[in-house]
């Protein structure tokens, strides 16, 4: 779907974290926010990317922990004429 960013980063998931991009362009984890309890805990970087995020690209790891982006789909920024 995407393509790769940022490949072998070494890290290997937890269950009960949540894994994304932060706006540093690091992969972070934090503990997931179960029905009814906030997500107690502070972010921790586990692999310093350094990507340089470009506007109109959606950043997330993936299921091999690899950093990667897909271009973001804008339904309504063009209309149709009738």
């Amino acid at each position: 779907m995407g393509e790769t960013v940022c490949k072998h980063t070494g890290v290997s998931r937890e269950s009960g974290y949540l894994y994304y991009v932060d706006k540093q362009g690091n992969m972070t984890k934090t503990p997931m926010a179960r029905a009814g309890k906030p997500g107690k805990g502070k972010k921790e970087v586990l692999h310093k990317c350094g990507i340089k995020r470009e506007s109109g690209w959606l950043y997330y790891v993936d299921g091999k922990c690899n950093v990667c982006r897909a271009k973001m789909a804008r339904p309504g920024s063009r209309k149709k004429k009738r």
